[in-house]
């Protein structure tokens, strides 16, 4: 096959499976502030403030904020001068080669599928919740995981059958999936509204309820260990709330279903960022200014510290509602992210084709579709969120350092491209990417790194096994202008 420029409009490698161009940039943003807003700030919140910053939290935010926007920067670029779906997973394969490229792929099915599973168990949990402020009571055996323990360590049965609530959500997205993106991204922007509005309105009748005392100190003292917090809590608390941001890049998998992708793309991916952003800083204040930060250690810290307030106990209800809107927009968004990184990686050869099947009539990857909602199903079905959510972030921000590193490369390699949206100050931004992102990712603890290993184990044999021996040659070059 011959090399493609990435100038020229028509790139679409595979044509007779080619998508429905149908999102424009209002569309991207909303599916971008659908991917972020979700269990990072309506769960993990609560428990980076009681466990290792305190008030300072805030703090982390911002931090993790930074890593988010030097690599979307980065992103942004990227996605305007290669309007193709799959992310940094693309990006690593037009720059950095096939290997690199499918090792990036790889550990993105930590942040998409694994995300979707920790987020559908997350929801599980706010629906029992729910269930029972209004009588009902959920049999418990079908509302748990099966298997828990200490990471992959120590496991052990819970005497519970299957977490049923997780899988039934999964199935339900999936079908919407199926059905098309158009239908999905009007139920999306559904969602999104319901969510963002719930957010809002914390922020709004909690802000008059914030008290000073409750912020002070701000930067709790360190208590003897790294990470509890002080300085080091600030940084291991964002690279715990970096979870609340896993997302916003899910933007750029949607290229070929973008109407105008050079243009709407980075719209998309720097504003969802930005609006999530600001809410998420305005939420952390409320959260930690109307309460003791100390006790928001609990599974729905949002609704627990407005009902300890009299006068907001209203809003415990419709914040529950909006927590399951949000934590389902998120499934839906890794599942939609999961589907079209296994679509682009079969296209390629690194996986079988049933993965980059088009349906006929809907034009969705609709096998590929079904596959990631049964293997998501049933990791949900069987573990725990702390399980789950041990394997996300540290993908997630593998794969935002090798999207910066690339964008320095072609800036090295191909300067004169053409570029729609440049990285301004990039041999800053991108540095600065780098050491943010690693900085996170050096917070986590050392089974996150055991299990990255372990994974990246795993996609080795398949790769040596089956990608390598069906691997189309390298098919793209970013060309410089004559």
């Amino acid at each position: 096959m011959n090399d493609v420029a990435f100038e020229q409009p028509n790139l679409v490698i595979a044509e007779n499976n080619e998508l429905n161009r149908s999102l424009g940039p209002v569309s991207l943003i909303m599916m971008g502030i659908g991917a972020i807003i979700g269990a990072g700030i309506l769960v993990i919140a609560g428990t980076a403030a009681a466990e290792h910053a305190g008030p300072a939290v805030i703090i982390s935010f911002v931090i993790a904020g930074l890593g988010c926007l030097f690599a979307g920067l980065c992103y942004a670029e990227f996605a305007s001068m290669i309007p193709e779906s799959g992310s940094a997973y693309t990006y690593a394969y037009a720059t950095m080669g096939r290997f690199m490229a499918w090792f990036i792929g790889w550990n993105m099915v930590l942040e998409y599928l694994v995300s979707s599973s920790t987020v559908s168990v997350g929801w599980s949990g706010y629906l029992v919740s729910f269930l029972e402020n209004l009588g009902y009571t959920f049999p418990a055996a079908l509302a748990n995981a099966p298997v828990t323990g200490t990471g992959f360590h120590e496991l052990h049965l819970t005497g519970a059958i299957i977490n049923l609530p997780a899988v039934l959500l999964i199935v339900f997205l999936t079908v919407f999936l199926v059905v098309g993106v158009s239908e999905s991204a009007r139920f999306n922007a559904l969602m999104v509204m319901i969510k963002t509005g719930i957010v809002i309105l914390v922020i709004a009748f909690g802000l008059p309820h914030v008290h000073a005392a409750n912020l002070h100190p701000f930067i709790p003292p360190n208590a003897g260990s790294f990470g509890k917090f002080g300085v080091t809590g600030i940084l291991a608390a964002s690279g715990l709330i970096f979870f609340a941001y896993i997302g916003f890049e899910a933007v750029s998998v949607a290229a070929q279903e973008s109407k105008n992708p050079r243009r709407d793309l980075p719209i998309g991916i720097l504003g969802s960022l930005a609006v999530c952003t600001v809410l998420y800083m305005g939420m952390a204040l409320v959260l930690t200014g109307i309460t003791d930060w100390r006790t928001l250690d609990v599974p729905n810290p949002v609704s627990f510290a407005l009902g300890r307030i009299a006068s907001l106990q209203w809003m415990v209800l419709p914040i529950n509602i909006g927590a399951m809107v949000g934590l389902a927009s998120v499934v839906f968004m890794g599942l939609y992210g999961q589907s079209r990184i296994f679509y682009c990686m079969a296209r390629d050869g690194f996986l079988p084709p049933a993965f980059s099947a088009v349906h006929k009539r809907f034009k969705t990857p609709h096998r590929g579709t079904i596959i990631t909602g049964a293997f998501a199903a049933l990791l949900a079905a069987i573990f725990p969120l702390d399980i789950l959510a041990d394997l996300v972030s540290i993908g997630t921000l593998l794969a935002f350092v090798a999207v910066c590193a690339g964008i320095m490369i072609l800036r090295r390699t191909t300067p004169n491209a053409k570029r729609p949206f440049k990285t301004p100050w990039v041999w800053f931004v991108a540095p600065a990417g780098i050491v943010t992102c690693g900085l996170m990712m050096f917070s986590l603890a050392d089974g996150t790194w055991v299990r990255l290993v372990v994974w990246t184990a795993i996609g080795l044999v398949i790769y040596y096994l089956y990608g390598v021996w069906h691997a189309a040659p390298s098919k793209w070059k970013v060309a410089n202008e004559s």
